[in-house]
């Protein structure tokens, strides 16, 4: 019997993923039905679902769940649930579509098939009403609220069958994981508490010590990446995975650590969000989701420490992975180490904070970086990708004078 934490809603996974003739005769059945395209947010949502991620939902959420998660953050039956897994369409479309047929699901981007689903239900929403909740702002300058305004006037909703994982296995090989892959992974480690460490990221030093910390009080750490489409500017997967994979392999210990990515795309929730990673995590089997300052967050949306209050105002019976909060942390030149502020006595002049957002610049802008923010392998490989931008930027601007003459 597993000793790791349970899925979410109690009732083991529940994976929508189709495979073997089942999944060859809804492919079949998809070849003479009416299209929907999906959305980038969309089919990372699906395929969490498809994977069991998103473990107990059976499929975008109807009316009533959509209403009671923004509201209440529970799903119609009172599972909790922090933000709407939806699926929009246009006026037009949903029109055409009649309640109770089928519908194929396919790749907005290419094409690809994706599900297939029965519309049981289409209703229209309040977006910003949604955004309020959610994001807490309804700025159209919020990423996640752009999201959400892009949508289309009416959600669908029904039951689903997955056909695809987006390529993602093929893609990420080794890297890419579900939920069952994760526990199988924990369960051969002998692990039983294990904490997850979400990043969209490179690992920096500060990173570096929050997965330490966590390691100190249980078996391991899932550094688990974010696979699916971020904010321009932000550092590709391929890249951040590489980097981390080199820090893990040079400054961890053997068999502390799986690293793992998943197919979402960042909503930029702030504290929501930090829920929801906290709900498909202990659907990977984590027990402590690790949380440090601005987790899931963007600009100046959200307080630094919002995503760890919010832990205290659900009820405690709403999840069973519990957070592993942890304060500021920097590099302190007094104490000689990575520190935080429970424990460092030091004043700001002795202190290096360390953030995502500094590096990228400095990166960007062929700064130096102190070694006390970043170690140097992961450097070397974020400057060759910051050096390929500045290449393909210089012959973009000679080909483009090259045309204007």
């Amino acid at each position: 019997m597993s000793r790791l934490v349970s899925p979410h809603g109690g009732h083991g996974l529940h994976p929508l993923l189709l495979e073997g003739a089942a999944a060859d005769e809804a492919r079949r059945r998809a070849a003479s039905l009416k299209q929907l395209k999906l959305s980038s947010r969309e089919k990372g949502d699906l395929l969490m679902l498809g994977i069991g991620g998103f473990t107990p939902l059976a499929g975008f959420m109807g009316y009533a769940d959509w209403k009671g998660v923004c509201d209440e953050m529970r799903l119609a039956d009172g599972t909790f649930w922090p933000i709407p897994i939806t699926l929009s369409t246009d006026a037009a479309n949903a029109e055409s579509i009649a309640e109770g047929s089928d519908v194929a699901l396919v790749d907005r981007d290419s094409g690809e098939l994706m599900a297939l689903m029965t519309v049981a239900e289409k209703y229209r929403i309040d977006k910003r009403h949604e955004c309020k909740q959610v994001f807490l702002t309804d700025d159209a300058e919020h990423p996640g609220v752009a999201m959400v305004m892009a949508q289309g006037e009416v959600n669908l909703a029904g039951p689903l069958h997955v056909l695809s994982q987006g390529g993602f296995p093929e893609r990420y090989p080794g890297l890419y994981m579900t939920p069952a892959q994760t526990r199988d992974s924990f369960e051969r480690l002998g692990w039983s508490k294990v904490a997850a460490f979400q990043t969209r990221n490179p690992m920096h030093r500060s990173h570096e010590y929050l997965a330490k910390v966590a390691i100190e009080t249980c078996d391991g750490v899932l550094v688990h990446s974010l696979l699916g489409n971020l904010k321009p500017g932000d550092i590709p997967a391929e890249v951040r995975t590489r980097a981390i994979a080199v820090l893990i392999e040079k400054y961890f210990a053997p068999n502390t650590v799986v690293q793992s990515g998943y197919p979402l795309d960042m909503r930029y929730a702030g504290p929501r969000e930090a829920l929801l990673h906290a709900v498909f995590r202990q659907n990977y089997g984590c027990a402590y989701q690790i949380l440090g300052r601005d987790h899931a967050g963007v600009g100046s949306y959200y307080g630094p420490f919002d995503a760890h209050k919010i832990f205290d105002e659900i009820p405690p019976d709403a999840l069973e992975i519990r957070p592993m909060k942890i304060d500021w942390t920097f590099w302190c030149y007094a104490c000689g180490g990575m520190a935080s502020a429970r424990t460092c006595p030091h004043g700001e002049a002795d202190r290096l904070l360390v953030s995502g957002t500094k590096l990228r610049k400095w990166l960007s802008e062929g700064d130096a970086v102190p070694a006390e923010f970043s170690r140097p392998e992961v450097l070397d490989i974020l400057r060759a990708y910051y050096a390929g931008i500045e290449a393909r930027d210089k012959v973009e601007v000679k080909l483009s004078g090259h045309s204007a003459r």
